[in-house]
């Protein structure tokens, strides 16, 4: 776990791995992962069934900004706002603004709207409101090192998502920026700004846009020496959960939490974070048009034992089957040497659902058994 040298290493690619050092090794448990992020279309239907007010949507008080001018504490968000003409990359207040209205119904300001936008990522949530919405899905957030596990689709030590090159055979694999940065976004990858969901190839695991179009919350506290901490403690970092308070030096005061993925946003010219191991960071009540979020959501179930038999009682997606020890006397404690597993219908089970059983994982398909020996396939 950790970003490798972005291509082409400058001050741009070393600020961007800076604090995504040293690559250290992480196990996770299993768990499933939405596809995409979170859609316009799928939030509303959380706010719709809940009336839910997101932080954008709120009023700020004066007990929450002391000192704050009245006239400055008005509902919105932070909006991506590009200069007309080339500026120094040293302030990103010069293509950052706060803009009255802006919320996830009026992701852009109080000029925009989701007219034909359903299927584009949902944006301008804070954590408080992703973390609101996985609730309700029965879900929760991923962790930072969930994230990166299912971003890098069964590929290790690559730079990207999908291998090493960026253009493989010249074909765009994400939505970032390209032209002069924060000017103008030519589009030449097809989409000038934000795009809908899953519109680029997915990764080894099937997942979409896991570099580019938006930044994905996850759990964690944000600090830049965790993975110190996490290297220094040796062996494998078993299912890390982060640490346990948030410290950015840049703005000690400020609890952030880890975003990642990169965003349209990114580019070799500042941020160059679609390299798959590097951080972003973001403090807990703001929400931006390139920050969405998606979901995860733990593998749970409970085996009972009879006659050599595992039987899977609870299985996500009620895709229940059966687990059979080949020695008989085998229990969930102690999984034997070899397990099969048939499905009750193997009609209704998808070609890769994946299910942890003691830190292994089996695939199930349609079209006959899997076998798990010795915790593997």
């Amino acid at each position: 776990m950790g970003a490798m040298d972005p291509p082409a290493i400058d001050q741009v690619g070393m600020h961007a791995a800076a604090d995504a050092r040293p690559i250290h090794r992480v196990y996770v448990d299993g768990f499933w992962m939405d596809k995409t992020d979170v859609t316009n279309e799928e939030f509303a239907r959380f706010v719709k069934a809940t009336g839910y007010v997101t932080m954008a949507e709120r009023k700020p008080t004066a007990e929450d900004f002391p000192g704050a001018p009245p006239e400055n504490l008005v509902a919105g968000s932070v909006v991506f706002s590009p200069p007309d003409h080339p500026v120094p990359l040293n302030n990103h207040f010069q293509w950052w603004s706060y803009v009255k209205g802006a919320n996830w119904r009026h992701p852009d300001g109080p000029g925009s709207n989701l007219k034909g936008r359903e299927k584009f990522p949902v944006v301008q949530v804070a954590y408080p409101d992703a973390l609101a919405y996985a609730k309700w899905a029965g879900k929760r957030l991923p962790t930072e090192a969930e994230w990166e596990f299912a971003a890098r689709g069964g590929l290790a030590g690559k730079r990207y998502p999908w291998g090493d090159e960026f253009q493989p055979s010249g074909k765009w694999m994400a939505n970032t920026h390209q032209g002069q940065f924060p000017v103008t976004d030519t589009g030449a990858d097809g989409y000038v700004g934000i795009a809908p969901v899953a519109q680029f190839p997915p990764n080894g695991y099937g997942l979409y846009d896991m570099a580019g179009n938006v930044w994905q919350w996850t759990s964690d506290w944000y600090r830049p020496d965790y993975y110190q901490q996490l290297a220094a403690a040796g062996g494998v970092a078993r299912d890390p959960q982060g640490p346990d308070t948030p410290y950015d030096p840049a703005e000690p005061t400020e609890q952030k939490k880890v975003h990642r993925g990169g965003s349209f946003l990114c580019t070799d010219q500042y941020c160059a974070r679609y390299v798959v191991g590097t951080r972003g960071k973001g403090e807990l009540t703001t929400g931006t048009n390139h920050l969405g979020f998606r979901c995860v959501k733990s593998v749970t179930f409970s085996l009972a034992y009879r006659s050599g038999i595992h039987r899977v009682s609870s299985w996500p997606g009620d895709h229940r089957g059966l687990l059979v020890a080949d020695q008989p006397g085998a229990c969930a404690n102690a999984p034997s040497p070899s397990l099969r597993r048939f499905p009750r219908n193997t009609g209704s089970i998808s070609p890769a659902i994946r299910i942890a059983l003691q830190g292994s994982y089996f695939i199930s398909r349609s079209d006959g058994i899997s076998e798990l020996s010795n915790g593997k396939l």
